[in-house]
């Protein structure tokens, strides 16, 4: 993966469900719909994930980019 940079990853997951993790800890995984420069991202289908199991069904939610520590592709 020589030469991909950050934002083209992020490319690439759009339309995907992504894992979300925040620095408070709190992780969301949904569909990415759209994100910014400063990786402010909406989530469809949003989940809030709590030790690996659904905690509650969120729908659509938007993520701050400096609350975020880390995406991950879910699949």
């Amino acid at each position: 993966m020589e030469g991909v940079r950050p934002l083209d990853l992020l490319n690439e997951s759009k339309g995907k469900r992504v894992l979300v993790e925040l620095k408070n800890g709190k992780q969301f995984i949904g569909k990415l719909v759209s994100f910014d420069i400063h990786i402010n991202t909406v989530l469809e289908e949003a989940q809030e994930m709590e030790n690996g199991e659904i905690k509650r069904n969120l729908g659509k939610i938007f993520l701050r980019g400096d609350t975020i520590i880390m995406i991950s592709p879910s699949e």
